[in-house]
């Protein structure tokens, strides 16, 4: 019976996603080719033998226009006749390029395939798909939600409410994911999955010295007097500070079968084990991390207590406390080298930024299961399954 393992997994630092940001400079095809050219070069393989690379980028115009992971894979150098794909599940967009091209694997439609991301805020700002006085919902929507959905960071405060989350514990919650960063990168944990670009080799957010006194300085950053008449029950407390910044990167893994793998002499980090996605409300947006994590431990036939590590896609604090308190999880299994919050959230490449730190963490704790779960836009969650092989 085919299964599906990642032989390689590589990403760029992450940088700020601001016109001075460290890698605001550089064309989002090129970061995503240099991510590519780094992954078949330490993992050794004859790019020809490539079946297909699946990348995922949100928003999909200018220059990240135009199936950006095709002319990626070949500014990589890749052979033209390796084809490639650009999807789009919002924040999850690269993690379903992961399960994509494991689906693939286990199919027998792939033998060798690259799931990959990219996303540079920096050039390509949020909602730049979507100008000035576009509805990108069309009437139907309108007529089923005829209050109108939200913006994420008012589902986030919405979210903070309804779990009875404070101020002070998502600041903490952001605090401790700066202090696990910084201590990875400190421990040298951090070296085997990044691919420095020129002479940009550190994460350039986290913030080793942060405190919760600093935090407890900023200001709400969803204010809005509108939402707050029609949301009483909000008390303003995400911040920039306990919600994911905005940021550039590339991040990318190379999947194939056992198989495979051993005529190619290639070491497999992890078995891609179960996958899940789902719907959730559209309103509240990032609460489908609570019911896709259920949803893949089923498919898995494991219980939460069987998970070694957990990868939750840190968009906003309250996301995480919400999912820890559904779930009953150990938040000490979660994050463990930090999150979003700390070393960034480039959209597109985030599921294959969570997935490269994830397997390279089993291995370096001897994990045996690990999950990895995103909340999405639009109220959609990936999750997925790893197995330390």
């Amino acid at each position: 019976m085919r299964d599906a393992v990642i032989v390689e997994a590589v990403r760029t630092p992450i940088g700020k996603g601001k016109q001075n940001g460290a890698l605001a400079h550089v064309h989002p095809v090129e970061l995503l080719a240099h991510t590519l050219r780094t992954l078949v070069e330490r993992s050794g393989v004859d790019p020809a033998l490539i079946d297909d690379v699946i990348g995922g980028t949100v928003d999909q115009v200018g220059e990240q226009a135009m199936n950006t992971t095709r002319y990626a894979a070949l500014s990589a150098g890749f052979p033209e006749s390796v084809p490639a794909t650009t999807v789009d599940r919002q924040c999850g967009s690269s993690q379903q390029a992961v399960h994509f091209a494991a689906q693939g694997v286990l199919a027998g439609a792939y033998d060798l395939v690259v799931a990959c991301g990219v996303e540079s805020m920096s050039r390509v700002p949020m909602w730049s798909n979507v100008p000035a006085g576009t509805d990108p919902f069309g009437p139907g929507i309108a007529e089923r939600y005829p209050e109108g959905l939200v913006p994420q960071g008012i589902s986030a405060e919405l979210i903070a409410a309804k779990w009875s989350i404070g101020r002070e514990q998502m600041d903490d919650f952001a605090v401790s994911s700066h202090l696990k960063a910084a201590a990875a990168w400190d421990g040298g944990l951090f070296d085997a999955e990044v691919a420095p670009l020129e002479d940009f080799t550190r994460d350039e957010c986290v913030r080793p010295g942060s405190t919760t006194e600093t935090l407890a300085g900023l200001k709400s950053a969803y204010y809005d007097p509108g939402f707050a008449e029609r949301f009483p029950q909000i008390e303003w407390n995400v911040t920039a500070g306990n919600a994911s910044p905005i940021n550039d990167g590339a991040s990318a893994v190379l999947v194939t079968s056992s198989e495979t793998a051993a005529r190619l002499g290639l070491r497999p980090l992890a078995r891609l084990h179960s996958f899940a996605v789902t719907g959730s409300d559209p309103l509240l947006m990032l609460t489908g991390v609570v019911p896709a994590t259920e949803k893949v431990l089923r498919k898995a036939s494991l219980a939460l207590d069987d998970i070694d590590l957990f990868e939750v896609n840190e968009a906003f604090a309250a996301v995480v406390l919400a999912w820890q308190q559904e779930t009953g999880a150990d938040l000490a299994r979660v994050n463990v080298h930090g999150g979003a919050i700390a070393l960034g959230h480039p959209l597109g490449a985030s599921g294959t930024r969570l997935t490269t730190t994830l397997v390279h963490a089993m291995r370096e704790r001897g994990a045996r299961y690990a999950l990895q779960t995103m909340c999405e836009a639009g109220g959609l969650a990936n999750a997925m399954v790893l197995e330390r092989v």
